[in-house]
């Protein structure tokens, strides 16, 4: 069943706006999509097929083509067909939330209010396995709540040294440089068994993210100013004393500075229990402008001893997430 819709503008930058006066955008019920061409002296009509029509052209209207107008003319009415909610909710439930939005939502006033409802994100946060989140009952902040808990993910790439220095950029490389070595004390995630090791030279590296690259568009950054939550696992060697530190910037467009998270630098004396720390921070209401994050860690060891004594870092993250209490 093919029907016309005007795609309005979401905040994830794969579901672009539709919004030229040129061409009318038309979605089928599987998701399949395309542009067709509208002349301006056309009156906007339901496009059946991937044929684009002269409008001004009149042909003979068969039996086949007056059964696919009154389709299309059902399509546009502001009402659907009798179907229970409940039906039409199960069914919603078992559609991707994206094309729930974009496409569903656009049906009919019926559909609307379901998928606007606060109970049918409720319900596919439980059914999707996500826990629940301490928000106002307004249906477009569970929305929002529910793809950024669909999209969560470690932005940083190769956080655990798995894959060499792939990700990564050297900014100081002191001593006798960086280096990876299989970790000394069990991780708390056992599934980490490597870290970056640095030396009796200040060694610091960085990556830089782009938030539009990574699905977070512009627009979403700005109105929604979801929270940014950073974590990073660090060590000594119980040996040697060593130093940590950490900064993480979050950048406009121009690459420069609009919020910063860098405390002071950690301390570990010689002879110590080398334990695993972690050191966290969430981002909150930074303002617009936010495209890009910077971040920066490392360290050096305080002997000065030749080899690889240093701080071991590994396992560092930065997500986006709902700006609530509460996990996905």
């Amino acid at each position: 069943m093919w029907f016309t819709v005007d795609v309005n503008s979401v905040f994830f930058s794969e579901s672009r706006s539709f919004d030229s006066p040129k061409s009318t955008y038309v979605a089928d019920i599987d998701g399949t999509s395309g542009f067709f061409p509208r002349r301006r002296d056309c009156k906007p009509e339901v496009l059946l097929n991937s044929e684009t029509r002269d409008c001004n052209t009149r042909r003979p209207e068969t039996s086949q083509l007056a059964e696919q107008r009154r389709m299309a003319h059902s399509a546009r009415m502001p009402f659907c067909p009798d179907l229970p909610l409940t039906i039409v909710e199960e069914i919603l439930l078992n559609l991707p939330g994206q094309q729930v939005i974009n496409v569903c939502r656009l049906v009919c006033n019926d559909w609307k209010s379901v998928v606007d409802s606060t109970a049918y994100w409720r319900k596919r946060f439980r059914r999707e396995g996500f826990k629940p989140l301490s928000i106002p009952s307004v249906p477009r902040d569970w929305q929002t709540s529910y793809f950024l808990c669909k999209k969560r993910r470690n932005l940083l790439k190769n956080p655990n040294a798995n894959e060499n220095f792939t990700g990564w950029t050297i900014v100081q490389n002191g001593g006798h440089k960086w280096a990876i070595e299989n970790v000394m004390e069990p991780h708390p995630d056992e599934t980490v068994t490597k870290c970056f090791v640095t030396s009796y030279g200040r060694c610091i590296k960085s990556q830089l993210i782009n938030l539009e690259k990574e699905g977070y568009s512009p627009l979403f950054m700005d109105e929604v100013q979801p929270n940014i939550v950073l974590s990073d696992w660090y060590a000594p060697r119980w040996d040697c004393g060593s130093v940590y530190e950490i900064c993480v910037e979050l950048l406009n467009r121009r690459k420069k500075a609009v919020k910063f998270f860098q405390p002071e630098p950690v301390t570990f004396p010689q002879w110590n229990d080398q334990h695993w720390e972690q050191m966290t921070h969430t981002f909150k209401d930074y303002g617009p402008g936010v495209r890009f994050i910077r971040f920066k860690h490392g360290g050096q060891d305080t002997q000065f001893w030749a080899g690889h004594y240093g701080i071991r870092v590994t396992n560092s993250s930065v997500e986006i997430v709902p700006s609530a209490e509460g996990y996905c």
